[in-house]
């Protein structure tokens, strides 16, 4: 972000046209233009003071520190491996689980290696932030973008690699180390022009916590953990600000140059597409996926250097993501819609597109999603002077339950069960109470009942106790019993049982005393 604002603000323009955003004129302007979605709601590039706004905002986290939200939720990020910090995440209360799954790499490269392990028995995965070249392999693009780059410089000419200022530029500062002597380049100088060229480099070398295991073993020898510290000692590597200044005193060519911004819009690569555009000598090695290269180009043509596009993106392609959804194995995947059908340009690639059991549920931009579960249970504490007064019954074998009088005590969504209030103690004076001094009396309970009534049993026990001309009749919900003689019924049905009988009370508890038979209490 940075490093955008600085390209952005030294160039300042002095007219802001608005008038295009103009549906009716939009659509009169050459492509890309007249394509770009919802123009009405760009807005001109965020200033520094911002930039600073918005991090100062955000609360630092260490991967997998759990994370309370309104003891609603529990939130952890997860190491993703894709870069320094990239994180996936969990969602989960106690007793649902969703993973977040986005910019992820199962590559051995610099960043800690992802966790993969923590995702397992999740309700939902979302998934996104998939490779944009499934087909492009990321260790054959690294040899090709060695050998187009040392071709080059042997034939005298000069390399321009459009990228960003950290992520893939460590990997492949890494990979010329290793590569530079065996292929003759030991006296070429590699130049990496960014504002932020410097706190990039330094950065990656202290932050040891988010790096693979066998860079944050060289951290506590002590070593750098990274070889374009050595790159830069034996001065094969030099980083400038921008291409004023020292950079000019000290620029020979044949060279190598890194700088940004990969859309060749804006920041110092233009320079340089400009002063070494018109020789066929030179070449330009394009490595970031986000930009189309022959877009990015279009507005140098003609042009007389070599293009080589070789996209470096590790992130995961179908083949990893199948493999890690067996492994992980989620009850239901959630993903854009085009992870789930073949590219438009290759439809014949069945093996380009998410394919898991059950199929996964697929939105579009902006689209509201309902999850496919529901929170049914929710985890309550109960203090230990009340667990402690609890009895257990057995009602059957293992089975065993206690009836429970509390006060459910709910703050910030964490639920505690505490003891009833005592009913006050009568005093001996006769002063009248208070109303806010009355405390709700604990009620005497009665039992609790479980059980089934076998209606044939019932109808020979009251034959036994005296009662005759009994019919019984079924319900939907159970049965009636009628005692014709004694003008009462008697509704039996799965939750409820009801005696009706005209005011005539002995022989409402006589038949309530005789119900009660069948039934537990506890």
């Amino acid at each position: 972000m940075e490093e955008l604002v600085n390209f952005i603000e030294r160039v300042p323009k002095a007219q802001s046209a608005s008038m295009w955003k103009n549906k009716d004129i939009q659509r009169l302007l050459p492509s890309p233009l007249k394509d770009a979605v919802e123009v009405s709601t760009w807005r001109r590039c965020y200033t520094m003071q911002e930039v600073n706004s918005a991090l100062s905002k955000i609360q630092l986290v260490g991967y997998s520190q759990k994370i309370e939200l309104f003891g609603a939720v529990q939130v952890t990020p997860l190491s993703s491996g894709y870069a320094l910090g990239s994180s996936n995440w969990i969602i989960q209360s106690h007793y649902e689980k969703v993973s977040y799954v986005s910019g992820s790499s199962l590559l051995t490269t610099h960043p800690q290696p992802m966790d993969q392990a923590s995702l397992k028995n999740s309700d939902v995965l979302i998934l996104t932030g998939l490779t944009q070249i499934p087909t492009a392999n990321p260790d054959g693009m690294v040899g090709e973008f060695c050998s187009s780059l040392a071709l080059t410089v042997r034939n005298g000419g000069n390399v321009l690699v459009p990228c960003y200022p950290s992520g893939v530029i460590y990997d492949l500062l890494e990979c010329l180390y290793q590569y530079i002597d065996s292929a003759g380049l030991a006296s070429i100088p590699f130049y990496f022009i960014s504002p932020v060229a410097n706190s990039s480099l330094e950065f990656s070398q202290i932050f040891a916590e988010w790096l693979c295991h066998n860079k944050q073993t060289k951290v506590y020898l002590p070593e750098p953990p990274f070889p374009h510290a050595e790159l830069i000692q034996t001065n094969k590597l030099k980083h400038y600000p921008s291409i004023h200044g020292d950079f000019s005193n000290d620029f020979r060519q044949p060279c190598v140059v890194f700088t940004g911004h990969p859309s060749l819009r804006f920041g110092d690569v233009v320079h340089f597409m400009e002063l070494w555009g018109k020789s066929s000598l030179n070449t330009v090695i394009f490595t970031e996926p986000d930009f189309s290269y022959l877009e990015a180009l279009a507005p140098y043509q003609p042009l007389a250097m070599k293009c080589i596009y070789c996209p470096i993106d590790t992130r995961l392609n179908f083949i990893q993501v199948s493999k890690l959804l067996k492994e992980v194995q989620p009850l239901h995947v959630v993903c854009p819609e085009q992870y789930t059908q073949p590219p438009p340009a290759q439809s014949h690639r069945m093996d380009l597109m998410i394919d898991c059991q059950p199929p996964p549920m697929s939105y579009r931009r902006a689209e509201v999603l309902a999850l496919p579960f529901k929170r049914r249970y929710e985890k309550i504490e109960i203090m230990p002077e009340l667990a402690d007064s609890l009895v257990p019954m057995e009602i059957k074998p293992g089975i065993s339950l206690a009836t429970v009088s509390a006060v459910l005590h709910t703050k910030d969504n964490k639920h505690v069960l505490q003891p009833p209030p005592r009913p006050a103690q009568p005093t001996g004076g006769k002063k009248r109470k208070r109303a806010n001094e009355d405390i709700p009396d604990c009620k005497v309970l009665k039992p609790l009942l479980s059980g089934s009534i076998p209606v044939e049993q019932f109808v020979q026990t009251l034959e036994k106790h005296g009662f005759s001309d009994i019919k019984v009749e079924d319900t939907a919900k159970g049965h009636i019993v009628l005692l014709q003689e004694a003008e009462t019924l008697i509704q039996i049905e799965e939750d409820s049982t009801h005696i009706i009988c005209d005011n005539d009370e002995t022989l409402r508890v006589r038949l309530r005393d005789l119900v009660l038979k069948f039934l537990q209490k506890f």
